[in-house]
């Protein structure tokens, strides 16, 4: 059963609920106060001694990667540099776009790539969902809609559109597209911040976690954790991009504060 929530205004869970929680490219698009609350509802709903499991973009990885792509396409490396104009993008475009799917997604479903074996290695199965959707239609992702949903999307396009229409109006097209950025860039599809093994750890500790570890994408400290295929599936890493940390909530501090 999956249950929609807006994690930004806490977690509907009691106190010492779970033994574990897992998110998976989550908090690298909330604002780094919002991924702060997010953490200390994790702390606050796992029992003592519970794992919180956290997938996040590699900072550090991509920052290394471009580093060095950048010093061989410096050098005259022209697949190199190939390289480096993607991770570019890997660095930048999920921060800075204003419209769906971004440099990334026009890249990925472009006819000739010539590194597509690099970028395949780098996003998984991302990069085979925007091939087989081709130029601009990563864009117009085919979703499945309840009578309520597509309720609610029919007002606010209407509502949108007077506003729109209004705006266009009264301040012109450059405002209209101010707006139609601000729309999109608080849908969620944007990275708000972006971390790595050392400031993921520093935050995880100041909320009360221990055992601070990074893991592999089937590694865990939670029983027969790859037979959830959340990370993995058959052996593929679901996002190679990514960082796989855990830490425990302390037990100690919490039968004290119980106390």
């Amino acid at each position: 059963m999956v249950d929609q929530h807006d994690i930004t205004k806490g977690l509907p869970f009691a106190d010492n609920h779970f033994d574990g929680v897992y998110h998976s490219h989550v908090l690298e698009h909330l604002e780094p106060s919002d991924g702060e609350k997010l953490l200390d509802e994790c702390y606050r709903v796992l029992r003592p001694g519970g794992v919180l499991r956290i997938v996040v973009p590699n900072l550090e990885q991509i920052a290394t990667l471009y580093l060095n792509y950048h010093r061989e396409a410096w050098a005259g490396d022209e697949g190199a540099a190939i390289n480096y104009n993607w991770m570019k993008l890997e660095l930048l475009d999920q921060l800075v776009r204003s419209d769906s799917g971004g440099a990334m997604g026009r890249y990925m479903a472009g006819d000739e790539i010539k590194n597509s074996g690099f970028v395949r290695s780098r996003v998984g199965d991302e990069f085979s969902r925007c091939q087989d959707m081709g130029q601009g239609g990563f864009i117009d992702k085919a979703r499945e809609l309840t009578i309520r949903e597509k309720t609610s999307a029919r007002l606010t396009t209407a509502k949108q559109g007077f506003t729109r229409w209004v705006i266009r109006k009264l301040m012109g097209k450059d405002a209209l597209r101010s707006f139609d950025e601000g729309l999109f860039r608080n849908q969620g599809e944007i990275h708000r911040w972006m971390y790595d093994r050392y400031s993921l750890k520093e935050l995880c500790i100041a909320r009360g976690f221990t055992d601070f570890k990074v893991q592999s994408a089937t590694d865990s400290s939670i029983a027969d954790y790859e037979s959830f295929e959340l990370d993995s599936e058959d052996g593929n890493i679901r996002k190679p991009d990514s960082l796989f940390v855990e830490c425990k909530k302390n037990s100690a501090a919490s039968m004290m504060k119980a106390a």
